[in-house]
């Protein structure tokens, strides 16, 4: 027997057809709302895009890690793009860098158009979101890698940002009494999750729990992207520093500057944080590794504090000051050492 790509588990023209489904809907995130222009997108080897304006190059690569198991127990493959590029965009604006360009990487056990037509849909309703355009990217079919017998994969990206030098923003400014300003997350985001998945085996994805649901669909809830207010805040505002609250948690903020990051004002803790503090997860170990409903912390001083929070409501976030920089160097969460 002759053997062959194709029976081996990767079928060239099958995927062609799927890179073409996918490809195609990439365009639609190629608007001129972004800090770039796109002058040749996939087809090619690499996206090119023509920044408008010169400044620092930033570039970030992220992905979504184990929340993929849940939307493929759920076989629910529609919003895991968002989170993707929420993941990357969140993160470069973190050093006030605009996103100008995206590509995206899916891993899979098998070639399936309509399973990738879904996960592209995420990644277009992201990149609108965090006006960004899709320049390209890559789809694989690795058989002998993710051998389940149902379809499996992993879903990952690179963002490029531009950072004009004036706006960088890297921590170095924060000082003592700055106010640490906590904006609303929409979940889990898409850190932490194979301590939930552990935690919650008990409980069916399907089963509604009080105040939390149906399980699947809460843990399945799509990361908030911050990329357009948060823009909004560095052109309004003087902000000395950017978090955002990933894996690791509150002790993310030593990112940015050797401090005292003192916060005793978090919000009211999810019901999905709730239901997995619930099931033994001690105080320190949810700090560590949740974000505790707030997605991303802003550092600057007090004065500031009204115009961003209002900026935030205005992007339909919630926002209030969570807590101060003190004296001496550590995170500290209601009274408990972080880090």
């Amino acid at each position: 027997m002759a053997h062959s790509y194709k029976a081996s588990g990767v079928d060239i023209a099958g995927l062609d057809k799927s890179r073409s489904a996918i490809g195609s809907m990439m365009t639609a995130t190629h608007t001129r709302r972004s800090g770039a222009t796109v002058m040749h997108a996939f087809g090619h080897y690499a996206g090119i895009v023509k920044a408008h304006h010169a400044g620092l190059v930033a570039t970030h690569t992220d992905g979504v890690g184990t929340k993929l198991l849940v939307a493929s127990a759920m076989s629910k493959f529609d919003t895991v793009g968002i989170d993707c590029v929420a993941m990357n965009a969140n993160d470069i604006i973190c050093v006030g860098a605009t996103p100008v360009s995206f590509v995206d990487y899916i891993a899979a056990s098998r070639n399936d158009t309509a399973i990738f037509k879904k996960i592209m849909a995420g990644l277009v309703k992201g990149a609108r979101e965090a006006r960004v355009p899709i320049v390209g990217g890559e789809t694989a079919i690795v058989p002998d890698i993710l051998r389940k017998a149902e379809f499996s994969f992993d879903l990952a990206g690179t963002i490029v940002g531009i950072v004009p030098r004036r706006r960088t923003v890297l921590g170095s400014s924060i000082r003592r009494r700055d106010v640490i300003i906590g904006a609303d997350s929409s979940g889990l985001h898409s850190n932490g999750y194979t301590l939930a998945r552990r935690v919650l085996s008990k409980y069916r994805l399907t089963e509604k729990i009080p105040r939390v649901g149906r399980l699947g669909n809460a843990l399945l809830r799509p990361t908030r992207i911050y990329v357009s207010p948060v823009l909004e805040i560095l052109e309004k505002c003087n902000v000395h520093g950017l978090a955002h609250i990933t894996g690791g948690g509150f002790s993310n903020l030593l990112r940015l500057k050797r401090a005292s990051y003192e916060i005793d004002s978090l919000p009211r803790t999810p019901p999905i944080m709730e239901l997995i503090a619930s099931n033994g997860v001690p105080d320190l170990e949810m700090y560590r590794t949740f974000n505790m409903g707030v997605g991303m912390c802003m550092i600057a001083p007090e004065s500031e504090s009204g115009e961003i929070m209002a900026i935030l409501r205005r992007h339909k976030t919630g926002a209030r000051v969570i807590g101060r920089i003190g004296s001496g160097h550590g995170v500290r969460v209601n009274s408990v050492k972080v880090a």
